[in-house]
């Protein structure tokens, strides 16, 4: 889902503009993950210290407006680890605000490129903290695996249309995208080692709040950036917002965040090298671009390098 949003999000943001498409996409896929209840868990008893008395349940309803299902789904949400809360749900807004923020301000196509390869250094730095943070033990084919995966990833997107020379100029009159695609990079790495960290094991995550929180923020950037959004929306970019809001938002940071507090952590982080690749591919499908022989050797470097890495890690 997430290979897909490269493709269909271009549209929406030629219409609306980077930062409203995704306040957008993220308040809705919040408010809908909420009403439906995705992501929320099963429906339990809510601990006793979470339970409030009657008075503050009649003003909490009279407050948000909730029926009883959904109120009881935020207080589930609400009583899950505070680190996981507050430290994840702080780098989760913080990736998406930086992401963002970086392609808003990249100046041509060419260092738009540039970010997203940036970015794609999460997987490798979601290994390499995954040592110290989860207590893992690495051995020494893991720095060749990561190196291998990353420069798959990187000539999956790039496709040889980036030198150096263009990216130190790039980064030499316009540096703020790059340290903001760092950034970007460092809070998810940190996000999908924190929430197994702070939250394995629990039956729920709390991403349809991180989502609200999150199209808030990008909102208020927006509003504090540039007070025009571009509308009305043609029915082609009304369709892919939606898409963009069900699937590569509400549904795929759903998914991930269950894997990453249940799952292998290793083999899932190792698999999303495929991410960049996948997401090349499916821009020149839906685009009509013509697809290279290119593609063949980033994929050879992905698999080696996956491969290599999910061998390299193990407990300690």
């Amino acid at each position: 889902m997430w290979a897909s949003l490269v493709a269909v999000a271009r549209g929406v943001q030629s219409q609306m503009g980077v930062l409203p498409s995704a306040a957008v996409a993220n308040l809705l896929g919040g408010i809908i993950g909420l009403v439906i209840g995705v992501g929320a868990g099963p429906k339990t008893r809510v601990e006793p210290a979470c339970s409030p008395g009657r008075a503050s349940r009649r003003s909490e309803s009279r407050f948000l407006g909730w029926a009883p299902g959904r109120r009881g789904r935020v207080r589930r949400m609400l009583c899950l680890p505070p680190d996981y809360l507050l430290g994840c749900g702080g780098l989760f807004v913080l990736y998406n605000l930086s992401l963002y923020r970086a392609i808003d301000r990249a100046a041509t196509h060419a260092q738009t490129i540039e970010v997203g390869l940036i970015n794609y250094l999460w997987p490798a730095l979601t290994l390499a903290l995954a040592v110290p943070l989860l207590k893992k033990r690495a051995g020494a084919w893991l720095w060749p695996g990561l190196a291998l995966a990353t420069a798959g990833a990187f000539w999956a997107v790039s496709r040889g249309s980036i030198s150096w020379t263009s990216f130190r100029s790039g980064l030499a009159v316009n540096p703020w995208p790059y340290g903001l695609a760092l950034t970007a990079a460092a809070s998810w790495a940190l996000y999908s080692n924190l929430a197994r960290r702070w939250a394995a094991g629990t039956t729920h995550g709390a991403v349809p709040l991180f989502l609200i929180a999150t199209g808030i923020a990008l909102g208020a950037l927006h509003a504090m950036t540039d007070r025009y959004l571009h509308l009305p929306l043609s029915v082609r970019a009304f369709a892919e917002l939606a898409y963009l809001t069900l699937f590569p938002t509400l549904l795929a940071y759903v998914l991930w965040d269950i894997a990453m507090r249940k799952g292998n952590v290793i083999l899932v982080t190792s698999l999303s090298f495929f991410t960049p690749l996948l997401s090349t591919v499916i821009s020149c499908l839906y685009l009509g671009v013509p697809l290279g022989g290119d593609l063949l050797m980033a994929a050879g470097l992905i698999v080696a390098g996956a491969v290599i890495c999910q061998a390299s890690v193990r407990p300690r």
